[in-house]
């Protein structure tokens, strides 16, 4: 071992130490159990079917009963463990930038009845290509991404979204919060580049800038491709042009000529283009145009808008590649972004940076399939927030701990370097880990289970069911808003 490397292993090896005791801080009810079951999912070989099971664990040394009584009963600081996670070392894109991701994933509960708060999150791929409605509790996470191709990201926050919010401005305050325990934790400061905010096609970019406005973050966005959007605002000579076709007055245009997707006879020159290269894609070929917006109305999401509707203006880009990895069809990619007056440059790494986005689908997919996520049965939202919130701080250890773990491997698979290791392979060695950090956990004390219910008793209090679905309307027209309005 170099003695580079020594120090380094070092530095992640405090890190992770002093996450771990900030960690068991944040617990105020129930602590030693919540932190002994965060470590028995760390430790646990293959995938976490039960919760339960995890109690048979030797890291684990109290009983099932103290599981359930800490995910029904248990309390955690929930702003002290996001400024924890915000001021750990924060992965960089390649321009040295933070790069933040917004998904919302489902945990389906389609047989909880008794279940409140339950909403029908939409799911694909179940079945024949079908999209279907199921119930269950939507979760909208933000994650930090790295650069290059890697199934790594920093998960930083887990909000569930119950059935009164709206998602756009839930997620708006979740960014804000985010980006506030970054600035405050050091890892963003004046002078920086802005914090790029990666969002998929479920979100209205445009709307979200505004949402955003006066934090120092980027808005970048995938597009529907039958949008219809606006050119920029006419020039002053336009203006006057306007003015000498219509002697009798009138209002100068607010809006320049519609720009639709669809057809490519409405776009016009770009004001910049670029041809790439790739390995994976064959040649990928972008073209961007300034200062393109939409037309707001009061309508839908705008209904509530007091005053005059802004002109929210940034950067449309369009994306064509030869060919996917998966060999389906490449049809072109539609994004915008809130920063105008873009470069060639900066037109190649916002498309490359979104592509990084699909990053948070693979640690979506490891915390559902190996640590067990999705897993329990818990009657409760509350008691899912909170095993909600051990999945994310399990992660974070697991990534605290790529540069200390080894390579555990099956004898059938390829050995990897240690800086290219998967986060299930992390987990595989991370019981050899576990001796040489600190375990603030106490031990257990001694006690005899109670009574229990009579044998042959039944339940006297049949458990209430809840209807599923949102619960808030929106108004769809201003007199019905004026109506509703005290």
């Amino acid at each position: 071992m170099s003695l580079l490397h020594h120090d380094a292993g070092r530095d992640a090896f405090a890190v992770a130490s002093h996450f771990r005791d900030d960690f068991y801080t944040c617990l105020r009810a129930h602590g030693d159990e919540l932190f002994e079951l965060t470590d028995a999912l760390l430790c646990a070989e293959g995938p976490v079917r039960t919760p339960v099971d995890l109690t048979l664990l030797a890291e684990h040394r109290r009983g099932h009963g103290a599981l359930y009584a800490a995910l029904n009963e248990g309390r955690i600081d929930a702003d002290g463990l996001r400024r924890t996670l915000a001021a750990l070392p924060q992965p960089k894109a390649a321009d040295d930038r933070l790069v933040l991701a917004v998904d919302v994933t489902n945990w389906l509960r389609p047989d909880a009845e008794c279940s409140p708060d339950r909403l029908f999150c939409q799911t694909f791929g179940r079945g024949r290509d079908q999209h279907l409605m199921i119930p269950g509790w939507p979760y909208s996470f933000v994650a930090a991404l790295e650069s290059g191709r890697t199934s790594w990201c920093q998960l930083l926050d887990g909000v569930r979204l119950g059935p009164a919010d709206d998602v756009a401005e839930v997620t708006a305050r979740q960014v804000r919060r985010v980006v506030g325990d970054l600035v405050a934790g050091g890892r963003w400061r004046e002078g920086d580049p802005d914090i790029l905010v990666v969002f998929d096609a479920g979100y209205d970019a445009p709307r979200m800038a505004y949402l955003l406005r006066n934090l120092p973050v980027e808005v970048l966005g995938r597009m529907r491709s039958d949008r219809v959007m606006r050119r920029p605002t006419p020039t002053q000579l336009e203006q006057l042009e306007y003015a000498e076709a219509y002697p009798r007055g009138g209002r100068p245009p607010k809006h320049g000529k519609e720009f639709r997707f669809g057809k490519p006879e409405t776009w016009g020159e770009p004001n910049a283009a670029t041809v790439q290269v790739t390995d994976r894609y064959g040649t990928a070929r972008a073209m961007a145009w300034d200062r393109i917006h939409p037309r707001l109305t009061t309508r839908s999401a705008w209904i509530d808008h007091d005053g005059e509707l802004p002109i929210i203006e940034g950067t449309l880009l369009r994306l064509q590649v030869d060919r996917l990895p998966g060999g389906g069809d490449p049809l072109p990619l539609w994004l915008w972004s809130s920063t105008t007056a873009m470069t060639g440059a900066d037109i190649d790494l916002r498309w490359q940076v979104f592509l990084r986005r699909f990053d948070l689908e693979h640690t979506f997919r490891m915390i559902k399939q190996t640590l067990g996520w999705t897993r329990p049965k818990l009657r409760t939202p509350e008691a899912a927030d909170r095993w909600t919130w051990l999945i994310i701080v399990a992660h974070t250890q697991l990534r605290l701990a790529r540069p200390l773990a080894e390579d555990v491997r099956r004898p059938w698979e390829r050995p990897m370097k240690p800086n290219r290791l998967t986060p299930a392979r992390v987990r595989r060695g991370f019981r050899n880990l576990r001796p040489a950090l600190p375990c603030p956990a106490r031990a257990p004390k001694p006690s005899r289970p109670g009574p229990g219910r009579p044998l042959g008793s039944k339940n006297q209090r049949p458990a209430t069911h809840y209807d599923v679905g949102k619960t808030v309307r929106r108004p769809e027209t201003i007199s019905e808003r004026d109506r509703i309005r005290p």
